[in-house]
């Protein structure tokens, strides 16, 4: 897991690999829109493959020549259906073999550990997400997942406290659950 500046001063993303890259290009994106977003979901495309097999679309995404080989371009989808679960409406998603990767960010609510063992026992979802939102501890939080066909996954997690490309975590691992969901869009 990484602390550092993520962006350089044009807000191009720094970063070693395409799926890092990728995964701040979409925190960089989302965090413009603002806070109290709807969950968006990407699907992400080679970016040689997406020149060649479709220039026009390419050109409209400003994607030049000689951007850097094995670069993924995220390509936002349709808004997630309103009143589904983001876990049930993954369980529906198939990608064509054309499809590198894909992305989902979402906005939650999370509490730090210390805060996590007063939960109240027996709680049904609702009445556990009403108490964590009135819990004085809580932070409000955007996470980036990414996942490839390979297995390969990237996160990127923004505090709304510390709303700053500066301050986004990465890393492979901070969000499992929702990674492996994701990568469950790509199996057969």
């Amino acid at each position: 897991m990484s602390n550092i500046a993520n962006t350089a001063h044009e807000g191009a993303p720094l970063a070693a690999n395409p799926l890092t890259r990728a995964v701040l290009e979409i925190d960089n994106y989302t965090s413009g829109l603002g806070w109290d977003q709807p969950a968006r979901l990407f699907a992400l495309v080679d970016t040689a493959l997406l020149r060649t097999q479709e220039p026009g679309l390419a050109e409209q995404l400003g994607l030049a020549e000689g951007t850097e080989e094995g670069g993924l371009t995220p390509v936002e989808q349709e808004e997630l259906p309103a009143g589904s679960a983001v876990d049930e409406f993954l369980g529906t998603i198939a990608w064509p073999e054309v499809i590198a990767g894909c992305a989902l960010t979402v906005e939650r609510l999370m509490l730090p550990p210390a805060a996590e063992a007063s939960i109240p026992k027996g709680l049904d979802d609702a009445s556990l997400a009403s108490w964590v939102a009135a819990h004085p501890d809580r932070q409000e939080v955007r996470m980036t997942v990414g996942v490839l066909r390979d297995g390969r996954r990237e996160s990127a997690v923004r505090l709304r406290e510390k709303d700053s490309a500066s301050e986004v975590l990465t890393g492979a691992d901070l969000v499992p659950s929702l990674a492996e969901a994701l990568a469950a869009t790509f199996e057969d």
